[in-house]
């Protein structure tokens, strides 16, 4: 996707998020309470470049499969199912092949109590620091609405830690019960110009989207893991804060962000971005990884290089098909 091309990291939608992730591999020994790996295990025997690079790759790929379904959504709107299908096979394959393969050669997902800890701290970061910062200066240079919007996530990343913070008290002591998962305030994202006008909220809400879209397809990892391993309810409890993060949270933020366009413009934002990724992006990652031993990331960054080039095509062929 263009998510490399052109924007840099720091950490509508459709049917796209009612299909599960793929259940990953069970972890040797079961998930008893108290006792589970942590997480980044598998990862500690990369290098630090390799690590950075699927990191980077994570946050990449998961924000494609939140994208490509805003511009599926978009082309349904505008009467074109065969792209809509195509934005949405494409963000499948970015979510549950190369998102979930560069999360297993890291070793991101744990146990549940490591699980659940890892979200703990993310989500209390961005409630204790990173929206109010966001709110903050989006107030300061008069983006009122970017205002407002990141100082109701930051309660709600608020909850979602507590929600967490329960459950990892009754993964660990097995006493109490899990959470009720919470309910998305669907929000759809229709064509449009951003609606914010500084430049530092633009940025702020380019950070806020990958963290979102990291944020969901993290969850529905950790849902498949809970539910792998006998825990139906934090599984749910997972599931339904994936759905805030991606269909209210960064919903919302796309629609400020003006994220979406006419279906012609999306598919050229496409096409640019994913031949960016096969010819220079992920060469690089392969490059570096074969320069520290690393083969296997290697081998994953050059397939998905080539994955990357025929998604390209295939956009290309959709748009020339526009006429």
């Amino acid at each position: 996707m263009f998510r490399h091309s052109i924007r840099t990291f720091a950490v509508g939608l459709s049917a796209l998020t009612a299909a599960a992730v793929p259940a990953a591999p069970a972890l040797a020994g079961g998930d008893p309470a108290g006792a589970s790996p942590a997480p980044h295990t598998a990862g500690r025997a990369l290098h630090a470049q390799t690590i950075a690079d699927l990191t980077t790759t994570m946050k990449g790929e998961a924000y494609a499969h939140a994208v490509y379904g805003l511009f599926a959504a978009e082309a349904d709107r505008q009467g074109l199912p065969a792209v809509a299908r195509l934005f949405r096979s494409t963000a499948q394959t970015e979510l549950n092949e190369h998102l979930r393969e560069a999360a297993t050669l890291i070793g991101m997902v744990g146990g549940n109590a490591a699980n659940l800890r890892q979200a703990i701290d993310g989500e209390t970061y961005e409630h204790e620091v990173m929206y109010r910062r966001f709110a903050e200066q989006a107030r300061a240079d008069g983006d009122l609405e970017a205002a407002k919007l990141f100082s109701e996530i930051a309660a709600d990343e608020g909850r979602h830690r507590n929600a967490f913070r329960t459950a990892l008290e009754v993964v660990t002591t097995g006493r109490g019960t899990i959470p009720e998962p919470p309910k998305a305030d669907v929000v759809p994202v229709p064509a449009g110009l951003p609606k914010v006008k500084a430049a530092r909220t633009k940025a702020n809400l380019d950070t806020a989207l990958h963290g979102e879209g990291l944020a969901h397809a993290k969850y529905m990892l950790f849902a498949a893991h809970a539910q792998q391993t006998g825990n139906a309810a934090l599984a749910r409890l997972w599931e339904g804060t994936a759905e805030v993060e991606l269909r209210e949270h960064l919903a919302g933020e796309a629609v400020l962000a003006g994220l979406v366009r006419a279906t012609r413009e999306n598919l050229d934002k496409a096409i640019t971005g994913e031949r960016h990724e096969a010819t220079m992006v992920y060469p690089g990652f392969a490059e570096r990884a074969t320069a520290v031993g690393d083969s296997t990331a290697a081998r994953f960054f050059r397939d998905t290089a080539a994955d990357q080039a025929r998604h390209a095509a295939a956009f290309q062929k959709a748009l020339d098909q526009l006429g």
